[in-house]
């Protein structure tokens, strides 16, 4: 009699356990569709959103292809957004518009807004001193992007004209967004040009896996699958040199919180205001390996980074100051998020000891990143 009431006992724990869990799988977004709906350029916008069998939920728009939210569960099955962005499309427009966003069609840093393709030099627009960022002060992140939703899968596509933002070449590029059965949030780049021209496509999203205006990610304990980075001068240009790490404050080949050496008497830290650096993963070309990992311990939520692009850029929100207000009303203070951005090297079209980032036409720059989210 006993064993059957304890067997009762655990048979309602189970049941009541369950339904625990199904409550804290209920997702509300603090937008709807129709804060996402706008027309920019002529161009209409719109917000997409994917759930998995798991419950796991990732919403995008057509805006600079961004991802708006990713909900992902912690140890206990609790759901928290731990991506940082916006909960309309007037703050993205107000605000960053890099958050989330698809950045082209060169991400990263280029030296003196130049590069040079067969004696034919091309000026870019200078937006972080005299050299160009991410394309320059408006490239395809406040773009409208044409969009199509197949199942699971979004994916935007868009046309950029020879001499847009500089760059040459009529190009067209598309991104599909997958969100599978094993919690991964699958990104695959596809660009293409009738000139030869530059090409290095990423992703822009800031995370912060304690949920998003949770506080900074100075606990988050990371892993990073590289013995080398590209160093940089005082204006964050590589200096051309692939430099070993191993032993450094750069040095994340064993798991370190990014709070634990980011403000030592590190030159290289001091140049960046904390971590901003191209990492050179330890993969071959073109496979598709582990890039990088991040793990917040009071959640238990992990996230792996694989990508079969040369190098990952780990950015640690160093210069978030407050002036925007994030999904939950917080505003975004310095470090409250992080960014790992797979990629080919800053400065590639004029480092040709980097791996090259020139297309070709009849060519197809092609590039898979994913990120994997689970608990331990």
């Amino acid at each position: 009699m006993k064993n059957l009431c304890l067997t009762f006992l655990a048979s309602i724990f189970f049941i009541l356990n369950c339904s625990s869990q199904g409550k804290n799988t209920e997702i509300k977004l603090p937008y709807a569709e129709s804060d996402f709906e706008s027309v920019i350029d002529g161009n209409s916008t719109h917000l997409f959103t994917l759930k998995n069998k798991n419950g796991m939920v990732v919403t995008l728009t057509n805006y600079g292809a961004k991802i708006v939210s990713v909900y992902a569960p912690d140890r206990s099955g609790n759901f928290a957004d731990v991506v940082l962005g916006f909960k309309n499309i007037a703050e993205y427009q107000k605000f960053s518009a890099s958050h989330g966003a698809v950045v082209g069609p060169f991400a990263n840093r280029i030296a003196n807004a130049k590069f040079t393709i067969d004696g034919v030099e091309y000026q870019l627009p200078a937006n972080n001193g005299k050299h160009t960022l991410h394309a320059g002060p408006s490239s395809w992140y406040k773009k409208v992007w044409d969009s199509q939703k197949n199942n699971n899968s979004v994916i935007f596509s868009l046309k950029s004209p020879d001499g847009e933002f500089g760059f040459p070449g009529n190009k067209t590029a598309k991104v599909t967004y997958t969100l599978t059965d094993a919690n991964e949030l699958k990104i695959d780049y596809e660009v293409t040009t009738d000139k030869a021209c530059h090409i290095n496509v990423t992703n822009h999203s800031y995370f912060n896996l304690r949920g998003e205006g949770n506080g900074d990610i100075l606990n988050h304990q990371v892993v990073i699958n590289a013995d080398k980075s590209t160093p940089v001068d005082m204006f964050m240009i590589p200096t051309g040199e692939i430099a070993d790490i191993r032993g450094t404050e750069l040095d994340f080949t064993t798991p370190h919180t990014i709070g634990e050496r980011i403000d030592a008497e590190n030159p290289q830290l001091k140049f960046a205001l904390g971590y901003d650096f191209n990492y050179v993963i330890n993969k071959k070309a073109n496979e598709l390996a582990l890039a990088a990992s991040a793990f917040e311990p009071e959640s238990g939520r992990l996230m792996e980074v694989f990508t079969t692009e040369p190098g990952v850029q780990f950015y640690t929100g160093n210069h978030l100051r407050g002036f925007e207000t994030g999904k939950s009303g917080v505003p975004y203070t310095k470090r409250t998020g992080f960014c790992l951005e797979t990629q080919h090297f800053p400065d590639s079209p004029n480092q040709p000891q980097f791996p090259s980032t020139l297309v070709k036409p009849g060519e197809v720059f092609k590039s898979t990143t994913i990120y994997k989210f689970s608990v331990k």
